[in-house]
């Protein structure tokens, strides 16, 4: 934990924290609870669902109780969240060996250890999906118990959320029982921040009524029914924030290089001044794109996003972003300071919908959002993997990024041209696993260039993504590759040599390293 944000909120103890001042309804108060009697509820094999989405506003003190009871008891449950988590969390479970499924996302060294060794089963989900399976129970079952942070309860006995909505009003609709924690750590003026609208599910879904990033659609807290609250319990941790990778000249590059295209569509005519509303994934080279706007002639700016990061509020003081709309609060732990530190003027630019609404298909093509996500590699041919290491190995999962780039007006996907220090190129002959089909991309981005395939057949993609954005020691060998594979196939459609499509992967495996040697 950041010792700015230990700093920030010294001096809090469980077994001393008054959160009746907090509980503004009499009815409730009756049922605060310490998170150890809070965690009895939880039965082995039951369905758990969570606040959270990236490491902000998820619970704490109850799955630490929990992973108590199960270090004991020797039991497993199932894990469904928003997104990522904080440890306290999900990794706290896992190394408990506490989890049985997870789903929807994750990012923890631990779950991901166990997933990659089949110990905890996965599901890797389009998350603006997530929501409306839930409640239509296509997950396996209905949630047993809704586990919720809150920073206060009204009298009416609403739920105030904290740093993210995620998924969590769906999963207090539809669960059984709810334990809230109340978080004093976080401020009790978040209130305000969220627009909660879940739609009604098919055949009685209306369209979602948003047609500019700042439009509000729902209330300001989550309803619930006052009699599921089973227990509300006291919390003193705050968000397991962390720092973001610092800019390097790879980011940097990239940052420059998008900032340049934004120029250039805007010349063409094909963008308005102020761009389109922009979304990018969370990480250091999307951090350095929207600095890197900072620093740029753009202003009148809008995102709608699934996470805030730091750079967005560089846009805010700068003047530059008229109003940015996410799902979570995903800052640094000196952006976290700063937030709250300033909250009623950010406040007044950023709003948190569910993330049903901030990855809406619908929302984001009426929009034309600008999507700007991170590919783990890319084929010649356009299509994108974005979860799994050489084809097998789940590295997070694909996020968002399947909700932006299906839906976008412009998709963009952003690499270095070399991972492990050049032993593997980024752009490969054939992805070992594809997530996003050359249907749904346009824009290719490394360090070394931009490549704009839009309107181009696969045999010019092939080209101008080699040309553009392949390092100089793999560009042979991949046009050597699209060559021979052109002639051994006559110049199909798509030319692929079959026998050969994957041997990067498979030369890597052996040997530790894409290259060929001698070559």
């Amino acid at each position: 934990m950041s010792k700015i944000v230990d700093a920030y909120f010294e001096g809090f103890q469980e077994n001393t924290i008054d959160i009746y001042s907090r509980v503004y309804n009499e009815f409730l108060r009756k049922k605060i609870v310490s998170a150890k009697e809070a965690a009895t509820a939880i039965q082995p094999g039951m369905i758990i669902a969570t606040s959270g989405f990236t490491p902000a506003g998820y619970p704490k003190s109850v799955p630490l109780a929990l992973v108590d009871r199960i270090k004991k008891e020797g039991f497993k449950v199932n894990l469904w969240t928003g997104a990522s988590v904080g440890d306290e969390l999900d990794g706290a479970l896992a190394r408990a060996g506490g989890l049985a499924k997870y789903l929807p996302y994750q990012t923890n060294d631990d779950v991901r250890k166990l997933i990659n060794e089949g110990e905890i089963e996965y599901l890797d989900l389009h998350l603006s999906h997530v929501g409306q399976m839930a409640r239509s129970g296509f997950l396996g079952g209905k949630v047993d118990v809704a586990i919720i942070e809150a920073s206060a309860i009204t009298e009416d006995g609403y739920i105030i959320p904290t740093t993210s909505l995620g998924n969590t009003a769906s999963y207090v609709q539809s669960a059984d029982r709810i334990i809230v924690e109340i978080n004093v750590t976080q401020p009790e003026n978040l209130a305000g921040i969220h627009d909660v609208y879940i739609p009604n599910d098919p055949p009685k879904r209306s369209p979602i009524m948003i047609g500019k990033v700042n439009d509000r659609i729902g209330v300001p807290y989550i309803a619930s029914d006052i009699n599921k609250i089973q227990y509300i319990v006291p919390c003193d941790k705050p968000d397991g924030v962390r720092d973001f990778a610092k800019k390097d000249a790879i980011s940097e590059a990239i940052a420059g290089q998008l900032i340049e295209f934004f120029h250039d569509e805007i010349r063409e005519g094909r963008l308005p001044c102020n761009l389109l509303p922009l979304q990018s994934g969370v990480g250091s080279v999307a951090n350095a794109v929207v600095s890197g706007l900072v620093d740029s002639d753009f202003t009148d700016l809008t995102v709608y996003t699934e996470v805030i990061q730091d750079g967005l509020l560089d846009l805010i003081d700068a003047e530059k972003l008229v109003f940015a709309s996410g799902t979570a609060l995903t800052l640094s732990p000196y952006g976290l300071k700063r937030f709250y530190d300033e909250i009623e003027r950010y406040r007044k630019r950023i709003v948190l919908r569910p993330q049903e609404i901030s990855n809406s298909p619908e929302v984001i093509r009426r929009l034309g959002v600008i999507a700007m996500n991170t590919a783990l590699e890319f084929d010649i041919y356009g299509n994108v993997n974005s979860t799994h290491v050489m084809g097998t190995k789940m590295m997070n999962g694909i996020g968002g990024s399947g909700d932006f780039a299906r839906n976008a007006y412009l998709t963009i996907f952003f690499s270095s041209s070399l991972a492990k220090n050049g032993l593997i190129s980024s752009i490969v002959p054939m992805c070992s696993h594809v997530d996003h089909t050359e249907h749904d991309t346009d824009i290719f981005v490394t360090e070394r260039g931009i490549a704009d395939v839009r309107g181009l057949s696969p045999k010019q993609r092939a080209r101008r993504i080699i040309d553009r954005c392949v390092h100089p020691k793999y560009q042979p060998l991949l046009l050597d590759y699209l060559v021979r594979a052109e002639r051994e196939t006559h110049n199909t459609h798509t030319p692929h040599q079959l026998n050969e499509a994957l041997s990067w992967h498979e030369r890597y495996l052996k040997t530790g390293s894409m290259a060929v040697k001698n070559a």
